[in-house]
């Protein structure tokens, strides 16, 4: 399956960082903002994940929700929600299910060293739960300001 902006956004369920599982339908009625980053308490990561907290209201305003999916255990993000205070659920997808299922792995490069990561990616779901934007290769700098764009 291709990911791609009109399709139904694929389902799934996935552990929270409030202790429930969480299911992409059982926000059907809502907008969702699903965003996948590659690491908590890192530089960029962390500065994404301000940026959410700091329009989270904003956000709400619209009949939307903000869900952050890495790759990290639930712990990973208790310590990353208790540091930044991060008001919005965080998703452990520990095996990579969701992140296969959005096609956010991609090879990295770094250092000389190749490895297999999250692509920093962001979707806007619609209240009928279709995709109705992707961002891929996302900048932190100014993605807020796209975000909020697409949900008004």
């Amino acid at each position: 399956m291709n990911i791609e902006e009109g399709i139904k956004a694929p389902d799934f369920t996935l552990p929270g960082s409030d202790k429930k599982e969480h299911r992409l339908s059982d926000y059907l009625g809502k907008n969702v903002v699903l965003y996948f980053y590659p690491k908590d308490n890192t530089a960029g990561c962390t500065k994404q994940a301000c940026a959410f907290r700091d329009n989270f209201v904003t956000i709400s305003s619209l009949n939307a929700i903000v869900l952050g999916i890495s790759r990290d255990s639930l712990n990973s993000h208790d310590k990353f929600i208790e540091k930044i205070n991060i008001p919005y659920v965080l998703l452990s997808d520990s095996n990579e299910d969701v992140c296969k299922l959005y096609e956010v792995l991609k090879e990295k490069n770094m250092y000389g060293k190749k490895s297999i990561g999250i692509e920093r990616s962001t979707f806007i779901i619609d209240k009928d739960g279709f995709i109705k934007k992707i961002f891929r290769k996302v900048k932190v700098d100014g993605h807020i300001e796209k975000v909020l764009e697409q949900l008004k």
